[in-house]
């Protein structure tokens, strides 16, 4: 009681004092302030541009092989002929049998560079044996050659260009083995050329594709390039009443030729090889003749990379380029067909038309009327006809396979 009495004495109580107005105001003004701070933070945070959301990462691309880019096919490589192919034929027995060196002894003494061989000859037998394919199972091989492989790479070691020769749509063995696909006439026999050995028939596909895989045997064994004899219709009495079949009502004879020599050449230039083709020399500037046996001069010079005319003199009828007897006249009859060649392909660009390359007759044509003995003399006078109508290469036939080396230049040194 003494305390209370002292603290009433003393003035009033000072524990029941109440807070004095500048308290309050600085209370409130710390309030506003914290207050308006808030505020500013908040604009600030609604207003401030936010950053772009990281993109969702795509989903891994599933791991996949690629093949690696194949490497291009490289191109095939073709033999390069001599500047003036100068050869003579060796038929499949002479190519297999010792003489053969003898013939070899003449090319290494003269200017011959060339052989043509036989691989499959007008009897219709390849002249080499086959372990297997079609010529094997129809048996057409004869082992006139016993390793034509090595055979022709011997013969390129001596830097001789090899042309392999294959008898065409002259084929008994082929006509006898497969009589679909012989040339017959309307009663179903066989139809041959003048009495001699049956054809197969120029239209049929599959006589094509037969050809076309002997030639392509030629070109394994090594061969620079394949030339087809006997690549025509057959002449004769009887050709206008053979049954040639449907395939003759849309295509002409010419064309027939022209499409084989195509088919054939895509399938050797595959290979690197080149293609020949043996034409009749009396078909040049003749449509009549063409149009018989299908060869149509200019039109086969764009199918085929070599042309060899056969203008051999006997073969011309009396009276052809103004000769009573062309036999007689080596030079003259050469000279003659092998200027309307050049007239006959004048028109064709050069680097779309075959080159020329004539048989030339080195052989005594008994059977003709008022036939003259060939020796050096005639076969000169045909070579040198060559060179004046402008041309460089040359072939000699002989069926015995006996050649004038008299009538031939001694080889460059």
């Amino acid at each position: 009681m003494a305390a209370s009495s002292r603290q009433r004495a003393g003035g009033r109580y000072r524990g029941s004092r109440r807070p004095s107005g500048g308290v309050i105001a600085c209370a409130l003004v710390l309030l506003v302030l914290l207050l308006a701070w808030g505020v500013i933070r908040l604009f600030s945070f609604l207003t401030a541009p936010r950053a772009a959301a990281a993109p969702t990462p795509a989903p891994a691309a599933p791991s996949v092989s690629v093949p690696p880019t194949p490497s291009p096919t490289p191109a095939p490589e073709f033999a390069v002929p001599p500047d003036g192919v100068h050869g003579i034929y060796i038929s499949g027995p002479v190519a297999g049998d010792p003489y053969l060196d003898t013939l070899l002894t003449l090319i290494d003494e003269t200017e011959l560079n060339t052989v043509v061989i036989d691989v499959k000859n007008d009897e219709g037998n390849l002249t080499y044996r086959l372990a297997e394919g079609t010529p094997a199972e129809l048996g057409a091989c004869v082992s006139y050659i016993r390793d034509l492989p090595g055979l022709v790479s011997s013969l390129k070691e001596r830097g001789i260009y090899t042309i392999a020769r294959i008898s065409a749509f002259k084929d008994p063995l082929l006509a006898q083995a497969r009589p679909d696909l012989a040339l017959r006439r309307a009663d179903g026999t066989p139809l041959s050329e003048g009495g001699d050995l049956a054809w197969v028939n120029p239209y049929e596909q599959e006589v094509w594709d037969y050809l076309t895989e002997i030639a392509l045997g030629a070109a394994d064994a090594g061969f620079d390039e394949v030339q087809f004899d006997y690549v025509r219709f057959p002449t004769g009495k009887d050709v206008q009443e053979a049954d040639y079949g449907p395939a003759a009502q849309n295509m002409s004879r010419e064309d027939a030729i022209v499409a084989f020599l195509e088919h054939v050449r895509t399938a050797l230039h595959e290979r690197g090889v080149w293609l020949s083709a043996d034409v009749f020399g009396a078909v040049i500037g003749s449509k009549v003749d063409a149009g018989l046996i299908g060869q149509d001069y200019a039109r086969m010079a764009q199918a085929a990379d070599f042309l060899c005319p056969m203008v051999y003199p006997s073969h011309y009828a009396a009276g052809a380029f103004g000769l009573a007897v062309p036999d007689q006249k080596p030079y003259e009859t050469v000279l003659a067909a092998l200027k309307k060649s050049q007239s006959a392909l004048a028109l064709l660009p050069e680097e779309n038309r075959a080159q020329i390359r004539p048989w030339l007759q080195d052989f005594t044509a008994t059977w003709v009327s008022g036939h003259i003995p060939y020796g050096e003399e005639e076969l000169r006078a045909q070579i040198q006809a060559v060179y004046d109508a402008g041309y460089t290469g040359w072939l000699l036939w002989n069926a015995r396979n006996s050649y004038t080396a008299g009538g031939l230049l001694p080889a460059q040194p």
